[in-house]
């Protein structure tokens, strides 16, 4: 589903400022494929992560998504294979707008649009059904503006809304970092449902190696802008902080209170 090839990508080369940021990355996710990437402020995850949405065209190498070679396609092309959702719950959705009408945008991604009523009945129904499933009480508050939703019931919301129309892969940047730790548990779960309900490609990036462990099927670490371990299936369920920690001192990385405790 995903197979991306020695990628490299350095941001301002030739000045005082340079930055190679990625560094001959190579990676391949099957179909169904959950990865959980980890590693220390400045190793190369969200920019990988960037790279795959194509924020950031890349210097040379391929990626290529659902045997689609779209190192060159910019984004809003790129985003018909792609759902994503962002660190800030504030990003991904319209905050303007109601609840309904994000779901219904989300519901159109992709599709030519005419001058047809913009919510039908039925369709409001499935969205009423859709959210209740969340059990965050907003099936009742189809017409409320997202900008007056907690920040987990609009992450909860954005998460719906990338997985409505099943993307060949889902990005996850970080996307529980700003909540509570009892709110980001209850959106990782969350996650893990529409995940395995719809059978998604996922790669997530996380500072937490708690849940690096605890999630996914495949683990990577970054350092460098290069993956210097990579672990799945059995060999991942047997891993422990204390395995990755001594990954990340061999490899020289910084190791956070973040990454350690979540």
């Amino acid at each position: 589903m995903l197979e991306v090839k020695d990628i490299y990508k350095t941001f301002n080369p030739g000045t005082i400022t340079e930055k190679k940021a990625l560094n001959g990355v190579s990676l391949t996710l099957n179909d169904g494929d959950f990865v959980t990437v980890i590693g220390s402020n400045g190793a190369g995850k969200s920019t990988l992560l960037n790279a795959l949405a194509g924020v950031w065209p890349v210097d040379s190498g391929s990626i290529m998504i659902d045997g689609v070679d779209v190192s060159a396609m910019p984004v809003h092309e790129r985003a018909k294979f792609i759902g994503r959702v962002f660190q800030d719950p504030m990003m991904g959705t319209a905050a303007g707008m109601q609840i309904e009408e994000n779901l219904a945008l989300a519901a159109r991604r992709g599709k030519s649009r005419g001058l047809r009523v913009g919510i039908r009945k039925e369709e409001r129904q499935n969205y009423k059904e859709m959210l209740k499933e969340l059990d965050l009480g907003l099936e009742d508050r189809l017409a409320a503006k997202v900008g007056l939703l907690s920040g987990g019931q609009r992450q909860a919301l954005t998460l719906l809304m990338a997985t409505l129309q099943k993307p060949s892969l889902l990005l996850l940047d970080e996307h529980t970092a700003a909540l509570d730790p009892k709110t980001a548990e209850k959106v990782l779960q969350l996650t893990v449902k529409l995940v395995e309900e719809h059978n998604l490609t996922t790669f997530m990036v996380t500072h937490n190696m708690k849940d690096a462990l605890k999630y996914g099927n495949k683990l990577i670490m970054m350092c460098d802008g290069k993956i210097i371990f990579e672990a799945e299936g059995e060999e991942k369920k047997k891993l422990q902080v204390a395995d990755l920690l001594a990954k990340f001192n061999v490899a020289g990385g910084v190791v956070t209170d973040a990454m350690m405790l979540g």
